[in-house]
């Protein structure tokens, strides 16, 4: 594939790149260590299977689904920098 001025390959390390980033990002937000028996949100009981399948929570299934809704944290990245896309 004609790609102009850039290197063999140079398409495939953007997209490696741009998965690697991902996957950064996901790791750096695992939850680890032990699991809060109340809500640090609303001080709710957080059900004994939840703890055990996600070690390390902190919220209710309530209270996590609020918080959520609200990230814009992951945003994805314009590795081309074409006009186009810086326009929008």
């Amino acid at each position: 594939m004609a790609s102009g001025w850039a290197r063999d390959g140079a398409i495939q390390d953007q997209i490696d790149a741009s998965v690697n980033d991902a996957v950064q990002f996901a790791r750096s937000n695992l939850i680890s260590g032990a699991s809060a028996e109340l809500c640090d949100e609303c001080d709710e009981k957080i059900p004994q299977a939840r703890r055990l399948a996600l070690p390390g929570v902190r919220y209710c299934v309530a209270c996590q689904a609020a918080i959520e809704g609200n990230d814009t944290s992951a945003k994805s990245f314009n590795r081309r920098g074409s006009k186009d896309s810086q326009l929008r």
